[in-house]
């Protein structure tokens, strides 16, 4: 039943311009922070954890980060619009990046993070004439990650649940094949991941780029999609992060997820609207951390500049 509603306010959506769905998705993150105390609340703490500000300050930039997630969740659904408009709302800045490493036939590992229309990042990389394979974590509604998986379909995109006994057989192929495997990687990663300090807090933080690029070679490349002011996006790639290979794989896989962790925390801290801060990032404390999990890494703590 919640498919079947899902499906037809999607085609709703679909009926409406982007800017109509925008100014929509405006008013309901409006109501989703006033009505949304728990959440609300969670994301005001952490952000004046992570910049030290003010809890004034704090609410302006969350409630702005409120109305993106909506507007956010309404492109989502917008999907089967944006296959038939052709992809004009996304452009590219750094796109000869990507295809130079990709050219080379060795896989590609994309770094990102719930920032931005994160859905429309892998179906833009489609629409620019990339096979990409996406890791998800499937959703907690079955029904939402049916809808999802139906859409990423139909622009394109091949998706392989994180945590299944399948994701390694599927990342190995996808990358043995000359594919994009995409990688969100600013989520709890569990008593398994290395314990780093992000915005301003130690926390899990997964591994698997690092792994990928030790394993297979494969160039890890940040890209992240970035709302425009006239709500637009633009898909920003930067150069891949080198894996260095000293001889102690611990330490380098380490450095490589302190390096990557680093990429991720800049952008956040560049556009601080765009990201999830009420997400459970946190959860998972050093103490948890499975016994063979020696080392915990720092990053520059987030310092609120005057």
């Amino acid at each position: 039943m919640k498919y079947k509603l899902l499906k037809w306010f999607s085609a709703f959506l679909c009926c409406l311009s982007h800017k109509s769905i925008l100014r929509l998705g405006y008013v309901l993150g409006i109501l989703y922070f006033h009505i949304v105390a728990k959440e609300r609340n969670r994301a005001v703490a952490r952000m004046m954890k992570s910049f030290h500000n003010s809890e004034e300050e704090a609410k302006k930039i969350i409630k702005d980060s409120f109305i993106n997630l909506s507007q956010n969740v309404l492109e989502i659904l917008y999907m089967p619009r944006l296959k038939k408009d052709n992809f004009k709302y996304i452009k590219f800045e750094g796109l000869d990046i990507l295809k130079r490493e990709y050219a080379k036939n060795r896989g590609v590992v994309i770094l990102t993070a719930h920032i931005g229309t994160w859905e429309w990042l892998a179906a833009g990389l489609v629409k620019a004439g990339f096979s990409v394979t996406a890791l998800a974590k499937p959703q907690p509604d079955s029904q939402y990650t049916k809808l999802l998986d139906e859409y990423r379909a139909l622009v394109g995109v091949e998706i392989f649940a994180r945590g299944a006994a399948s994701e390694l057989l599927a990342a190995t192929r996808a990358l043995k094949k000359g594919r994009i495997l995409g990688f969100l990687a600013d989520q709890d990663a569990g008593p398994g991941g290395a314990f780093i300090e992000f915005l301003g807090d130690v926390c899990s933080t997964p591994m698997g780029p690092a792994v990928f690029a030790r394993k297979f070679m494969s160039p890890v490349v940040p890209a992240f999609i970035i709302r425009q002011s006239d709500g637009t996006h633009k898909i920003e790639i930067s150069e891949p992060i080198v894996y260095n290979d000293t001889g102690d794989t611990n330490a380098d896989l380490f450095d490589f997820t302190k390096r990557m962790t680093k990429v991720i925390e800049n952008q956040i801290i560049a556009h601080p609207t765009q990201w999830i801060w009420f997400q459970k990032r946190w959860n998972t404390r050093p103490e948890q951390r499975k016994k063979n999990k020696t080392h915990t890494v720092k990053t520059t703590r987030v310092v609120k500049d005057d």
